[in-house]
């Protein structure tokens, strides 16, 4: 908990002595940042330097290192006038006894005076305290009433991870079935980095996958702009509320420094920045300055416990000191994504961060960072957080960018559709029951809680995505399926930009007889092409000339024959003269009798439907690519 922190009685602010004490250097500032926002009565309990009884009534300067004066200064600031009969106290050793307090509420949940106890002229009496906190001035949380605001931030650098996808999926499934808003940002503040062309690539993959959000990028909202390069001004005016706060402080530290320092200690000199610009005097400033060194600043750490509860993995705590303060502003001046990023969720609203497992170790940073956003006015609650499983690759290691796998690109060329994708993705940490795999993305959204998400890491199986995603192109329709393999068919040049009437003909009527055969859209174009092309163009296989029977001559000759005088060219009537002609006249088995043919019609060992295939080339072409075949 921040010591800034006022604890709010009814009407009330009770100005704990942890408020002052260990802040004289800038007690002024900080009783200012608070009045600024406090609309009512103010309450000062002070200890005094010498232990001695005082009433301390705010009409009265408290003998307690000059914090009365620095009291007086602020109230007259902020005030024309102030009330004092409210409230004033009188110390008797160990216990300080509250009296004449004209309200109602009567109830302090914990008093930030250590080792002192409080007592109302009601007989109520608080716990003693070994700690300085406060409860009652906790910064509010989302409960369940709170309307459910989400987002999805990713820097446009390289081509989109799956695991990134994953993460905008999950966002985007919890919004839609909460009934939420999903926000889509950019955090672009890195310029050696961030390209044009990937911010372009994020918004083809979520258009494409029908992921969509209701501000942000391209549709606005009410928190434009949406990308971090454009909110220049939003955090320069945060930056200064923090250090008027007390929150950030001047570092001039250089690493080399900081690293001296760990080594004449004895320390690990990993264990990073060591908070030695906390508490600088103002000489060690000037000289700093006189050297013309330029102060990053950093957000100063509580020396206390940092505990939150992960919607994934349950309670977490960061011990104290473990964490240092952090660089949250660059000596340029230059605002880090480690400010900028919970400043935006602050400033927009969102409720849950739902993220990566590999930005955890940065939540306790966020929870103190919001606590000062919360004291300056910028934050209205803490909201909670959810980290997601890693995305593991072939070894159990991370997929990193480096694994094909890892391009969602690449999966969309090779032909998984979107409702296969997002099917296999949604289970990479969450499924819908034990033993159901293949869902529709309705059913996600029906049915998809992230406090459901599993904690253990995701492995991506391609195999397993593969056959998923082959359950979904056989469950399309026809036409939707006829419609969806054109793109398909033009990358491999089999069609032109506008398909001619033979074309679409041959892809109506073939269409229905590779959707039982593809997990994948782009295995059509090696299935249909020889479909497509000219009978003088068809490339026999190699792998499709072995085992062709030593026969291969008189098998092809029968087959012509029986063909030939065929009247109806139909699959019922193309499949009965061949079989009469094949097997039951040379005495081949079936599995073998027909493999001559389909290689002269296709070039492949393997084809679609061989009968149905000869009905779509038409009974001229079929006996040309026999002829030709026979040589």
């Amino acid at each position: 908990m921040s010591l800034l922190q006022p604890v709010a009685i009814g009407a009330h602010y009770l100005l704990p002595a942890a408020f002052l004490f260990g802040y004289q250097g800038s007690a002024f500032q900080h009783v200012h940042m608070f009045l600024d926002r406090c609309e009512t009565h103010v309450i000062v309990l002070a200890k005094p330097g010498d232990g001695q009884p005082v009433q301390a009534d705010p009409s009265e300067h408290v003998a307690a290192g000059g914090i009365g004066k620095c009291l007086e200064q602020a109230v007259q600031f902020k005030f024309s006038e102030l009330i004092y009969n409210h409230l004033f106290v009188d110390w008797t050793g160990t216990e300080c006894r509250v009296k004449g307090w004209a309200g109602r509420e009567r109830r302090l949940r914990a008093a930030v005076v250590r080792e002192i106890g409080v007592q109302f002229d009601t007989g109520h009496r608080a716990s003693k305290l070994e700690t300085i906190m406060t409860n009652a001035s906790a910064i509010p949380t989302v409960t369940a009433e709170t309307p459910v605001r989400v987002r999805f931030c990713p820097s446009p650098t390289g081509t989109p991870h799956v695991g990134l996808i994953r993460t905008a999926l999950f966002n985007w499934a919890y919004a839609r079935h909460t009934g939420g808003k999903m926000i889509f940002r950019i955090e672009d503040t890195d310029a050696k980095r961030d390209s044009e062309e990937s911010y372009l690539q994020l918004l083809d993959a979520l258009k494409w996958l029908g992921i969509t959000w209701d501000e942000g990028v391209e549709v606005g909202g009410p928190h434009a702009p949406y990308r971090q390069s454009q909110r220049g001004d939003i955090y320069k005016d945060v930056i200064a509320k923090l250090v008027a706060g007390g929150h950030a402080y001047e570092s001039y530290s250089t690493p080399e420094e900081v690293e001296d320092r760990h080594k004449a200690a004895g320390r690990d000199v990993k264990l990073g920045y060591d908070n030695f610009d906390r508490d600088l005097t103002a000489e060690q400033i000037a000289a700093f300055k006189q050297e013309g060194r330029a102060p990053a600043l950093r957000l100063r750490m509580p020396d206390a416990d940092i505990t939150f509860t992960d919607l994934v993995r349950g309670e977490i705590t960061f011990r104290a000191g473990s964490v240092p303060d952090y660089a949250i502003v660059r000596p340029n001046g230059a605002p880090l994504y480690t400010l900028v990023n919970p400043v935006d969720d602050a400033l927009m609203g969102v409720t849950h961060v739902l993220r990566g497992e590999d930005l955890l170790s940065s939540t306790p940073r966020q929870v103190a960072l919001y606590e000062a956003l919360y004291a300056i006015g910028v934050a209205e609650y803490m909201p909670l957080f959810g980290h997601l499983p890693y995305v593991m690759g072939a070894g159990n290691k991370k997929l990193s960018k480096r694994d094909p796998e890892s391009s969602l690109f690449l999966h969309r060329d090779r032909g998984f559709i979107p409702e296969g994708l997002l099917n296999y993705l949604s289970l990479l940490g969450w499924s819908l029951s034990a033993d159901e795999d293949i869902f529709t993305v309705a059913q996600l959204v029906e049915n998809f809680d992230v406090h459901d998400v599993l904690a253990n890491p995701a492995r991506f199986d391609i195999k397993k995505a593969e056959a998923i995603n082959g359950t979904h192109v056989r469950l399309l329709e026809a036409g939707d399926f006829r419609n969806r393999l054109v793109p398909y068919l033009q990358a491999a040049e089999l069609v032109g930009e506008t398909l001619t009437q033979r074309e679409n003909i041959i892809l109506s009527e073939a269409a229905p007889l590779v959707q039982e055969r593809i997990t994948l859209l782009g295995e059509a174009p090696e299935m249909m092409a020889f479909l497509f092309k000219k009978d003088d163009a068809v490339d026999v296989a190699e792998d499709a000339l072995k085992g062709m029977p030593e026969n291969l001559g008189e098998v092809l000759d029968a087959a012509l024959a029986a063909l030939e005088p065929l009247e109806s060219w139909d699959a019922e009537s193309i499949q009965s003269a061949l079989k009469s002609a094949l097997v039951e006249g040379l005495g081949i088995k079936p599995r073998f009798a027909f493999g001559p043919v389909r290689t002269a019609m296709s070039g492949r060992k393997v084809s679609p439907p061989l009968f149905e295939s000869m009905v779509i080339l038409g009974k001229e072409s079929s006996l040309t690519r026999l002829r030709a075949f026979r040589g």
